[in-house]
């Protein structure tokens, strides 16, 4: 066969990228939503995908409004020690009042708030623990609307 032969390309296999194997056999599929609600309101949501291998969650976050994309491109790797969050902030407003985060069961949580302040919020039980910020694990949510 000729190097531009159209069987060429099927004879070559696309390696999946690292950011999307998460086993062995891949099958990353659409499983539901989570919406973020403010007074009745969808303010947002958090969509969440699951491989049909090993069950392993993925989830990305979408504000309504928001036409920028995120920094991760792809589905962002999760460890094992850590589960989905979405951290309220109770002295935000609208979109600024909610991000998708990855909390261990135990530890800090450097989290950037809406004035590009870094700060630390300590985690419990995969939970924030603070007097101005709250959370909640988006496993827990699949197919509900959350009022924030």
């Amino acid at each position: 066969m000729s190097e531009n032969s159209p069987n060429d390309s099927a004879e070559e296999k696309i390696p999946t990228p690292a950011i999307y194997k998460c086993c062995e056999n891949p099958q990353i599929t659409y499983l539901a939503p989570v919406n973020i609600n403010v007074e009745e309101r969808t303010i947002g949501s958090v969509d969440v995908w699951r491989c049909a291998s090993c069950k392993k969650s993925f989830c990305e976050e979408k504000q309504l409004g928001i036409d920028s994309i995120t920094d991760i491109v792809g589905m962002p790797r999760i460890e094992d020690d850590e589960k989905w969050g979405v951290v309220v902030s109770k002295l935000q407003k609208g979109k600024d009042k909610w991000k998708l985060v990855k909390l261990k069961e135990t530890g800090i949580l450097k989290f950037e708030t809406a004035d590009e302040q870094v700060i630390d919020l300590k985690i419990d039980n995969y939970s924030i623990v603070d007097d101005f910020h709250t959370s909640f694990l988006v496993l827990d949510h699949i197919h509900k609307a959350v009022e924030i």
